[in-house]
C-alpha cells in the first residue's frame, strides 16, 4: 500500500486485505470514505441520499463480528455506492425521478440482498439519468453530477453517481445498471472498470425496469480484480427473477493472472466508426495502442465487422422506448410516490397530472417514442422490424465468435464532453452509445477499462466483448492488459470551484 494513499482510495481488494488481518476497522474505512464525500461531495454531486446511519451500523457490526473471530466474506466491511434504481428496504428510491419521490420499498432488490450478506457498507444511493434514461447523468430530477478528472464535464450516464463516486474516492466500489452502455461510457468518462454482465447473469429482481429485454445490473470499480471480487457477489441464479439464467457461478477471482497467450482478439470495424467518420483520433489512437499491446501479450489480434452494427440505434430507440412506455404505465400516482390532486375529483385528470408534473423531459420523449412504435398499425412496422434486425445483430456477434474470444473497440467515440453540450439535441446525446448499445443486443457480457488520457487529461475506455457467460473471458483479457499498465493507477483528485473547477491528475 503507497504510503500517500488514504484508505479511502485504496482498492477494494487491498483493504480486504487489511480488514482480514485486523490492520483497520471497517469504521475506519467509512470514516475516511465519509471524510473524502465531505471534502467534495458539493462539488462533484455523486449522491442524492447520503445512508450514514445504516453505513455505520453495517461497519460496527462487521467489525464486531470479525472481533468474535468469525470467518467473513472478502469484501466484508468495504463501502460501497448504489445506484438509486434498486429497491432498499426502508431506504428511499426514487431513480432520480420526482414521481417516485418519497417512495420507500418494503423489500430488497436481489442485489441488495447478496451484498448485504457479502457486508459491503452501503455509503448511499447514487445520482443517475431520471429511469436510467441518458448518457450524461444531467437528466435527473435532482441536480447534474460532475466528472472528478473534469468538473465542467458529464461522468457519462446514466450510471454517472456511481462512477463518478468510485473515480472521486467517495465510495471504494459502485453498482449501476447498463441498459445500452449506462455502466462502461460512465467507466470510460470517469477512468474506472465497469462490466455489463451477460444477459441473465444477475438478477434484476427489486429493479427498476427501464426496457426489460436489456436492462442489466454491474460493478462499477477502481481495477480488474475489485470487478472480479463484485461478480462473486452480484451472479447467481435468482428464481423470482424469470430471466435469470440457471448456471454455476465460477469463481471470477480464478480467471485473473492468466496470460493470452493463443487468445483471439477481434478488433470490430464498427467501433472504431462514429457518425459515418473516425472516432476521436485521441481515442482511436489510444485504441490502437491497447490492441498493440494484446498482441506483445501473447495475443492473436484480426480485424472484424460486424455489417449489422449500422442499424444498432435505430434499433434500440425503438425496442427501449417500447419497453419503456410500458414498464412506466404502472406509475399514475394512485399506489405510491408522487401524486397531483384534482380538485374536480377527475382521475383521468389526476392521471394525466401526475404523470406530467412527475415524468422529465427525456422521460415523456421516450414514453412517446415507445407508444407510438407498440400502437395500432404501427407495431409490424417498427417494434417487430426492429426485433428482426437485433436477431440480424446477434447473428453478426455470433459469427465474429466463431473467429475470436474477444472483440475490441471504443467503449465511447469521444472523452468526455462538456456539461450542457448536447442537451438540446437528443440526436447528438443519443449517439454516445453507438459503441455499446449492440452488446446489449446481443445479451452479451462487456466491460470497459481505462486505456489511456487525453491531451486534456481525461480518461479514455477500451471496450471488451465476450461470448454468453464469457465473462472470465473478458477478466482474464481486462486483467491481463491492466497489470501491464498504469492507468488504473492513476486517480481524479477535483479541487475548488475557486479554481477554475478543474480537477488535478496524480498518479498513484
Amino acid at each position: 500500500m503507497s504510503a500517500d494513499r488514504g484508505l479511502n482510495e485504496l482498492t477494494a481488494h487491498e483493504l480486504s486485505e487489511l480488514l482480514g488481518a485486523r490492520e483497520v476497522s471497517a469504521q475506519e474505512v467509512l470514516a475516511a470514505v465519509c471524510q473524502r464525500v465531505d471534502e467534495v461531495e458539493d462539488e462533484i454531486h455523486a449522491y442524492v441520499l447520503q445512508t450514514r446511519d445504516v453505513a455505520e451500523a453495517q461497519a460496527k457490526d462487521i467489525d464486531e463480528r470479525r472481533a468474535r473471530g468469525e470467518d467473513l466474506p472478502p469484501l466484508a466491511g468495504v463501502p460501497l455506492a448504489l445506484k438509486d434504481i434498486y429497491c432498499t428496504k426502508s431506504i428511499e428510491t426514487t431513480c432520480c425521478s420526482k414521481i417516485l419521490k418519497g417512495f420507500v420499498p418494503p423489500y430488497d432488490a436481489d442485489v441488495i440482498e447478496r451484498c448485504r450478506r457479502n457486508g459491503l457498507v452501503f455509503v448511499g444511493k447514487t445520482n443517475m439519468d431520471e429511469f436510467a434514461m441518458g448518457s450524461s447523468t444531467e437528466n435527473s430530477a435532482f441536480g447534474v453530477t460532475r466528472n472528478p478528472w473534469d468538473l465542467d464535464r458529464v461522468p457519462g450516464g446514466s450510471s454517472g453517481g456511481s462512477a463518478a463516486s468510485v473515480a472521486g474516492s467517495e465510495a471504494v466500489v459502485g453498482m449501476g445498471t447498463d441498459t445500452g452502455g449506462s455502466i462502461r461510457q460512465p467507466a470510460s468518462f470517469c477512468g474506472v472498470v465497469g462490466l455489463k454482465p451477460t444477459y441473465g447473469r444477475v438478477s434484476r429482481y427489486g429493479v427498476i425496469a427501464f426496457a426489460s429485454s436489456l436492462d442489466q445490473v454491474g460493478p462499477i470499480t477502481k481495477d480488474v480484480r475489485d470487478c472480479a471480487l463484485m461478480m462473486n457477489v452480484l451472479a447467481g441464479h435468482d428464481p423470482r427473477d424469470s430471466t435469470s439464467i440457471d448456471a454455476p457461478r465460477p469463481d471470477y477471482t480464478k480467471a485473473l493472472g492468466l496470460d493470452l497467450k493463443g487468445l483471439r482478439i477481434g478488433l470490430v470495424k464498427e467501433f472504431m466508426e462514429y457518425q459515418g467518420r473516425g472516432i476521436d483520433a485521441e481515442v482511436a489512437a489510444a485504441i490502437g495502442a491497447a490492441l498493440e499491446r494484446f498482441c506483445e501479450l501473447g495475443a492473436e489480434c484480426d480485424e472484424v465487422s460486424l455489417p449489422h452494427l449500422d442499424y444498432s440505434i435505430p434499433v434500440y430507440y425503438i425496442i427501449a422506448p417500447a419497453e419503456a412506455s410500458s414498464n412506466l404505465a404502472r406509475y399514475d400516482g394512485v399506489q405510491y410516490g408522487h401524486r397531483t390532486p384534482d380538485d374536480d375529483g377527475d382521475i383521468i385528470e389526476m392521471y394525466s397530472r401526475t404523470r406530467d408534473e412527475g415524468f422529465g423531459a427525456e422521460v415523456k420523449r421516450r414514453i412517446m417514442l415507445g407508444t407510438y412504435a407498440l400502437s395500432a398499425g404501427y407495431y409490424d412496422a417498427y417494434y417487430l422490424k426492429a426485433s428482426q434486425v437485433r436477431t440480424l445483430i446477434r447473428q453478426d456477434f455470433d459469427r465474429a465468435f466463431e473467429r475470436f474470444d474477444v472483440l475490441v473497440g471504443a467503449t465511447s467515440p469521444t472523452v468526455a464532453f462538456r456539461l450542457g453540450e448536447k442537451t438540446d439535441d437528443p440526436l447528438a446525446m443519443y449517439l454516445s452509445d453507438v459503441c455499446t448499445i449492440p452488446v446489449n443486443m446481443g445479451g452479451l457480457p462487456g466491460m470497459s477499462i481505462p486505456c489511456g488520457f487525453s491531451a486534456d487529461g481525461l480518461p479514455i475506455g477500451l471496450q471488451l466483448v465476450g461470448k454468453a457467460l464469457g465473462e472470465e473471458t473478458l477478466l482474464r483479457s481486462a486483467h491481463a492488459f491492466e497489470q501491464s499498465t498504469d492507468y488504473h493507477r492513476r486517480q481524479a483528485r477535483p479541487i475548488s470551484a475557486g479554481d477554475g473547477r478543474r480537477s488535478a491528475v496524480a498518479r498513484g
